[in-house]
């Protein structure tokens, strides 16, 4: 089995102006992403504003990502707190041949591994034909998964929990299984979790650092000095001081108004905040039309 590795941006979703999904421009973001370098994405994940957008609407972008030049190389995230409802849209990607998912537990209520682990044992046997990234962010969901969860279910699963987006952080460190993707949710993890192993990164911010986390990756497997880490973490910490789908939305509504369009309650930054994102970035001679600046 071959591990998912590399750089995946979990991309932003576009909206049109009465707020519902552009399926052509975003996957075309996606798709764009992948040439700046990124090995992937993960279509729907935070970023997206999975929780926020229709089912009908995502089903109609896996329809058209379906015959997509890109279409292998995509996570599909649920975003869903329905296990039915998880089941059911993971049937429907699976039938459009998308098997790769990255899965949050659900959110608002509390619980433990144990119900965690039924969580994902119901999806897993009734979708056996599926590759699970976990995705553990305590921020959002209100459950860290603990090492023995995790081992628990790669345990049950082998040839379907494959992986983990670590968010919080406790795992990316200490967690060592055979064959088994670490992914961490941000820049400033990608070369230390690469010097321990881990496979890439799954980020939102991605979305502007492509190219440079690609730089940075590979010039960590051909031995390479390390010359854009420190840039890439700057950029990344100047993102970190506001809510990221805002921050996101902002920097690039600067190039196209779409990017305006966000979902409640979801919100662009204020103007404050986007002059003093934009100055920080400035600052850093950053810009989105090539990380690589020097």
């Amino acid at each position: 089995m071959t591990k998912i590795s590399g750089i995946f941006a979990a991309t932003m979703s576009i909206l049109n102006s009465d707020l519902s999904l552009n399926v052509e421009k975003t996957i075309d973001h996606a798709e764009k992403l992948i040439d700046n370098g990124c090995h992937g994405t993960a279509i729907f994940g935070s970023t997206g504003q999975s929780q926020l957008i229709p089912i009908s609407e995502k089903i109609d972008l896996l329809n058209q990502l379906s015959v997509s030049k890109y279409r292998d190389k995509h996570l599909i995230g649920t975003g869903l707190n329905s296990l039915g409802e998880t089941i059911n849209f993971m049937k429907i990607a699976n039938s459009l041949s998308f098997d790769k998912f990255l899965i949050m537990p659900p959110a608002y209520y509390k619980y433990g591994d144990v119900e965690v682990l039924e969580f994902y044992s119901r999806i897993v046997e009734s979708v056996p034909k599926c590759k699970i990234i976990l995705y553990n962010f305590e921020k959002l969901s209100g459950y860290k998964f603990s090492i023995d969860c995790v081992k628990k279910l790669v345990k049950k699963f082998p040839e379907q929990i494959v992986g983990v987006k670590d968010s919080s952080y406790n795992l990316f460190e200490n967690l060592k299984l055979e064959n088994f993707s670490i992914l961490p949710g941000s820049e400033l993890k990608l070369l230390k979790g690469l010097q321990l192993g881990c496979s890439g990164i799954i980020t939102a911010t991605c979305n502007v650092t492509a190219e440079m986390s690609r730089k940075v990756y590979d010039d960590f497997y051909s031995g390479k000095d390390q010359t854009y880490n420190q840039k890439l973490c700057d950029v990344r910490s100047a993102f970190d001081k506001y809510n990221l789908i805002s921050a996101l939305h902002s920097f690039y509504s600067q190039e196209n108004d779409i990017y305006k369009n966000i979902l409640p309650p979801l919100s662009l930054l204020s103007e404050t905040d986007k002059k003093n994102l934009v100055s920080a970035l400035k600052e850093l001679n950053f810009t989105n039309k090539s990380s690589l600046a020097a």
